[in-house]
């Protein structure tokens, strides 16, 4: 017996998305996570990758450092394959607010200068261009949903517009394509904060002209936290000085007598120092791990697990932040009934099983491609009334 993506059987079906993967997902024998917009599990190849790191180098110290080399360029190459980049034009980071920092302070900034931003925004993707106005830097606000006649009049003459692929409290996913084509057209640096959709949607670098880009792992890409990657534009890199300034910036790093100063000849000249070797190992696993499946398989299952989540409380006589389309829509989706402090709520779910996440007076849920219909079906039984 198969399953659709539904979760409906269907006897000539193969088995369903959520159950092939199943046992890549130990989570699943102790709660219902749903709560990946928060911190994800560790998918087990990526925990299996950090756990031999760790044994190895309990035993061998550094011996075997020719590996960790190894893995930084398979993260790097990984990296690349999944926003459609190429190697060169990805730098290792320790978080998102490290990769979008290092964008906003390493440009050449003149008073007068314009930057587009979103009201909605996580902090990360909003004090770092909030700071510039120290600087003689005037920084624009506009709602995420505002029209894309809005977006293209607020671009005239902007110098850079950052907005988040997927907004972390409404779920909202911002038409990439369309605000690259308007910030390519308008001569507008366009920068994303991908760290809510990357692994969970596709995403092209190319096909939406995206000239930086910055996530960490430990979300939708299911890895580990203090570890994520920064894209920028291999002809933009001369123009964006490391804001951080160390030993591996420079080309001739492995030389450490060498005081040249000559910059890496590719995105590796954001890279300040020791990288976060055992989170590389986890999300080179995750990242592939994720490949091996297809990001395009993975996107329709998200986008149903939270629609029938949406269609389940709404029935309920929840409110929803925001409004879902096949577009807009991701795996994030927050909900709300008036006297009910969501606190107590997802505490109460949790005692069922369910992980959620209260945020702003909203309970927030955002499942992944491994939890099925049916367990979603479970929540929506749970939801207190």
């Amino acid at each position: 017996m198969g399953y659709d993506e539904d979760g409906n059987s269907h006897p000539a079906a193969g088995p369903a998305l959520w159950e092939a993967v199943r046992d890549q997902f130990p989570v699943t024998s102790e709660a219902v996570y749903l709560n990946h917009a928060g911190v994800a599990p560790l998918v087990k190849p990526a925990a299996d990758a950090m756990r031999d790191l760790a044994e190895d180098a309990a035993r061998s110290g550094s011996c075997h450092y020719s590996e960790w080399l190894a893995t930084y360029e398979g993260l790097r190459v990984a990296a690349a394959r999944l926003i459609g980049a190429h190697r060169d034009e990805i730098a290792l980071t320790k978080n998102t607010a490290a990769g979008l920092s290092a964008v906003a302070n390493g440009l050449d900034w003149r008073s007068g200068d314009r930057v587009v931003v979103f009201e909605e925004e996580f902090p990360a993707n909003f004090f770092p261009w909030k700071r510039l106005e120290s600087k003689g830097v005037q920084v624009d606000c506009l709602s995420v949903t505002a029209p894309l006649e809005r977006i293209d009049q607020a671009c005239r003459g902007a110098r850079l517009l950052a907005v988040s692929f997927v907004q972390y409290l409404s779920g909202y996913r911002a038409p990439l394509e369309a605000i690259g084509e308007i910030c390519h057209r308008r001569g507008c640096l366009f920068v994303v904060d991908a760290i809510q959709g990357l692994g969970a949607f596709p995403l092209d670098v190319r096909g939406a002209r995206i000239d930086a880009l910055s996530a960490d792992g430990h979300k939708w890409l299911l890895g580990p936290e203090g570890c994520g990657i920064l894209y920028i534009r291999k002809d933009l890199q001369d123009s964006i000085a490391p804001a951080e300034f160390g030993w591996t910036n420079v080309a001739n790093y492995r030389d450490y007598a060498s005081r040249d100063m000559t910059l890496r000849p590719d995105a590796g000249r954001y890279e300040c120092g020791t990288l976060n070797t055992i989170g590389c190992y986890g999300l080179r696993a995750a990242i592939e791990f994720l490949l091996g499946i297809g990001i395009e398989r993975i996107a329709p299952a998200v986008q149903a697990l939270g629609d029938q989540i949406a269609a389940g409380a709404a029935a309920q006589g929840y409110e929803l932040l925001g409004s879902r389309s096949p577009s807009t829509g991701a795996g994030i989706v927050s909900i709300r009934k008036p006297g009910l402090d969501p606190r107590w709520a997802v505490s109460q779910l949790e005692s069922q099983g369910f992980v959620a996440a209260p945020r702003q007076g909203w309970i927030r849920l955002s499942p992944h491609f491994y939890i099925s219909p049916a367990e979603i079906s479970r929540l929506l039984a749970a939801l207190p009334g």
